[in-house]
């Protein structure tokens, strides 16, 4: 059962990713300096940071 449990948990990271990717801005392409980011900013750094860690996680 707990093999079940870590498929099915990568699944829905993995489809969180994907979810981000089409919703969440991409700051990277906007070239944003993290210095000068605004808490906001940060927090969906922090977020599509945990999610992609969770996805690739094996």
């Amino acid at each position: 059962m707990s093999g079940f449990f870590i498929f099915a948990n990568k699944k829905m990271y993995k489809l969180l990713a994907k979810l981000n990717k089409l919703i969440l801005p991409s700051f990277s392409k906007q070239q944003l300096d993290l210095s000068k980011a605004k808490k906001w900013q940060m927090a969906i750094i922090a977020w599509r940071y945990y999610v992609t860690k969770n996805a690739l996680r094996k």
